[in-house]
């Protein structure tokens, strides 16, 4: 699936996104400053969090409970160092529990990235409009 998409357009690409049955775990794919965190807060608001999200880059992950009354992980892991620090964190135990994780810098633990998973890409383009690819 690919999309294009303005800032005014994210709550319906987010809209679409979930509706292409999403896997539990969801990396997302881009350069700094390309929209990763905008996205991930436009699929939150659609899973009904109700909480302020933003950007775990400090906390490397923060939780937000959605209208189903389930948690939804949010990951930031560019400031890790080492797959090993993410272990450490008990980054699988987030992977495997059931619960959606949206993973901003994926390539920082690929070993640690579970194979069953879809991935987001996320190219700005020169007029401000973002594209999207979903695999």
């Amino acid at each position: 699936m690919e999309i294009t998409f303005s800032l005014e357009e994210i709550d319906a690409t987010a809209k679409q996104l979930l509706a292409a049955d999403l896997k539990q775990i969801v990396v997302f794919h881009a350069s700094m400053g390309a929209g990763k965190t905008t996205l991930i807060k436009a699929i939150a608001r659609q899973m009904g969090v109700k909480d302020i999200t933003s950007s775990p880059t400090f906390s490397l992950v923060n939780e937000y409970e959605t209208a189903g009354g389930k948690p939804l992980f949010h990951f930031d892991l560019y400031r890790l160092n080492t797959e090993e620090e993410a272990y450490d964190m008990g980054i699988d135990e987030y992977f495997y529990s059931g619960n959606m994780c949206l993973i901003e810098w994926p390539e920082k633990t690929p070993n640690l990235i579970p194979l069953d998973h879809s991935s987001i890409s996320i190219k700005q383009l020169a007029d401000g409009r973002r594209h999207v690819t979903l695999k």
